[in-house]
């Protein structure tokens, strides 16, 4: 299938642009948060400068929580990008698949603080279609008028990659002619980062929040809180190129395992991802060995890291050069495996695969080939998106550059 648009709201900035070149720039975002001060984790990477308001209109913004706001922001950005609009497509043949991890805490913090203060009188009427996890998708559906089929999927940490997939599958179905497909959402709120804390999930770097987001290195010690939404358009080839569409990558496989092992932690072989990366090769077509580049989900949690790392080992005869992401943007819960997903596609289309920021000095229990300090010029045809998550989930997308786009270069414009 062609990826033919790209939208991204994420700590790197608004916009696909924004975020190629920030993560480019491998610069971490991670900074102390007023949001979770007083917290034992008080940092995170947020979006710079959101405004829902300015962004999407005061009626409308004051209507959604941070992330339908942001996946509102991100499918207008990939509609545009792919050529898209109300007057270019059969309504009834677009469909919306985006998903979080989770429920809004934004809006259900202060819900039940008004209920356990005897206070019911209090709660917005709004506030539960606001904190359902299909808001996102609902929202994207109204502003565009896409009336095809439009759902959430929920696979914790996964569920981003997994919202692609299932856009693969409608479109394989004949379901619809035209996807957005994506993950959006905000771990920024207090009982979020309280709850991940105390499972010992988080960096507690809060000397050095930049520093803090470290995956694969010898000296990481968790995650960093991020937000964010990335859509990416799907269509079938032939569709896009009936419209003269550009094409920014091929969307070739997907798979899909869980691990059926621990509620949290990973089987420490990493066997579910195994079987997803697997099935993914499987579904494109491709020997272990024609994988040229993998973008790692890469959280910078000690045991994470490691067992994703044995799983790449054990499947790709020599893992190809590896990138994460969440050096940079922090870990964006729901939407990182979209997020990641397009800076996949990005990573095809200029042959240039992006650093991993605060890779100082590489785990040694960890062989892996990871681009650090500065972008990597790479001829490769194919790359692969892996994303992991509680419950065992564990999604792999794979893409393939579009024929004739193999020519290194390493701009970090879109």
């Amino acid at each position: 299938m062609a990826v033919t648009g790209l939208g991204m709201v994420t700590p790197a900035g608004t916009g696909t642009g924004a975020t190629w070149a920030g993560v480019c720039e491998g610069v971490p975002r991670a900074a102390t948060d007023p949001v979770l001060r007083g917290l034992p984790v008080d940092f995170s990477c947020a979006v710079p400068e959101w405004d829902g308001d300015r962004a999407l209109g005061r009626r409308l913004a004051r209507r959604l929580d941070r992330a339908a706001q942001m996946a509102v922001v991100a499918a207008r950005e990939a509609v545009a990008d792919a050529g898209l609009g109300a007057e270019l497509w059969d309504p009834v043949r677009v469909a919306v698949v985006i998903g979080s991890g989770s429920a809004s805490f934004e809006n259900l913090t202060p819900l039940y603080e008004r209920l356990f203060a005897g206070q019911p009188e209090l709660v917005s009427p709004i506030v539960l279609p606001r904190s359902l996890p299909n808001s996102g998708a609902v929202e994207v559906a109204l502003d565009l008028g896409a009336r095809g089929p439009a759902f959430a999927p929920a696979a914790a940490c996964a569920t981003g990659a997994v919202a692609v997939g299932l856009g693969l599958h409608l479109l394989r179905a004949d379901a619809c002619d035209i996807v957005l497909a994506g993950g959006t959402e905000s771990g920024r709120v207090p009982a979020v980062a309280a709850s991940f804390a105390q499972m010992g999930a988080l960096s507690r770097r809060t000397r050095d929040p930049g520093g803090a987001s470290r995956p694969f290195d010898a000296d990481r010690d968790g995650f960093v809180l991020g937000e964010g939404c990335g859509v990416l358009v799907l269509e079938r080839l032939e569709h896009a190129r009936a419209r003269r569409a550009p094409v920014r990558a091929l969307l070739a496989g997907y798979g899909l395992a869980t691990e059926a092992y621990h509620v949290t932690a990973p089987h420490p072989e990493g066997r579910g991802l195994r079987q997803a990366l697997e099935a993914a090769l499987a579904d494109a077509g491709w020997e272990p060995g024609d994988v040229d580049h993998v973008n790692a989900h890469g959280t910078a949690t000690r045991l994470n890291d490691l067992t994703e790392a044995r799983a790449l080992a054990a499947v790709l005869p020599q893992v190809p050069p590896t990138t994460a992401a969440k050096g940079v943007l922090g870990h964006c819960l729901g939407a990182a495996g979209a997020i990641e997903a397009g800076l996949t596609v990005l990573a095809l289309h200029h042959q240039s695969v992006p650093p991993t920021a605060n890779l100082d000095r590489l785990d040694p229990d960890i062989d892996l080939d990871v681009v650090t300090k500065s972008c990597r010029a790479l001829r490769m045809r194919t790359a692969v998106s892996d994303s992991v998550a509680f419950g065992g989930h564990n999604a792999v997308l794979a893409f393939e550059a579009v024929p004739g786009a193999c020519a290194p270069t390493a701009r970090t414009s879109v």
